[in-house]
């Protein structure tokens, strides 16, 4: 039940956003007593919690399952962000890392640091196997490169507050980061990914 809990509160918190969604709102949607949900959650702030941990592991899944694809990677970059366009889709106007840096900022920083660890290694593999295949630039400074996507993208999460404003510029960034990197035959495969219709 505590599992159940959690996945469906998270699904409320994307859709409805973290401060409008209530325990009782948790209750009457998963046909339970609150009570129910207090026996495993003593206050809202420790599901919040509990909930972006399950979020975590569902994204980083969905990382790990596109990563095994073998794509290149700038293609791979594209199909990452398209699953992350797909799970946030049934969100509310207003982003819910915004709303999670606003009404739960202690919250927020673990999950910061917690994703900037993760997001790095992830980042340097996908420079380094760019460089290799030769569609990022040889005398790149990647760990240079990967802090300036990081620092971009959650700065433009944390600071935007609607997710559909947000998705827009995270695609401006991507293509930013990508053309910064790419060699001609980059570039081209930067192109053929920017007409891609699921490219939005």
């Amino acid at each position: 039940m505590k599992e159940k809990i959690i996945k469906k509160a998270g699904e409320l918190f994307l859709k409805l956003g973290f401060k409008s969604i209530t325990m009782d709102d948790i209750a009457c949607e998963m046909c339970i007593s609150k009570k129910t949900i207090y026996k495993y959650f003593c206050n809202k702030e420790l599901l919040v919690e509990e909930s972006t941990n399950f979020m975590h592991k569902e994204v980083h899944e969905t990382i790990n399952t596109i990563l095994s694809m073998k794509l290149n990677a700038i293609e791979e970059n594209f199909k990452i962000r398209e699953k992350f366009s797909e799970m946030f889709q049934s969100s509310v106007d207003s982003s819910p890392i915004y709303q999670l840096k606003k009404h739960y900022p202690d919250i927020y920083s673990k999950v910061v640091l917690r994703e900037i660890t993760e997001c790095t290694m992830w980042f340097r593999d996908n420079i380094t196997r760019g460089i290799e295949s030769g569609l990022y630039r040889k005398e790149l400074d990647i760990e240079a490169y990967v802090q300036f996507y990081y620092t971009l993208i959650f700065s433009l999460h944390e600071n935007t507050s609607s997710e559909k404003e947000a998705q827009r510029l995270e695609l401006q960034a991507l293509e930013y980061h990508t053309r910064a990197m790419s060699t001609d035959t980059g570039i081209i495969e930067l192109e053929k990914q920017l007409q891609n219709p699921n490219t939005k």
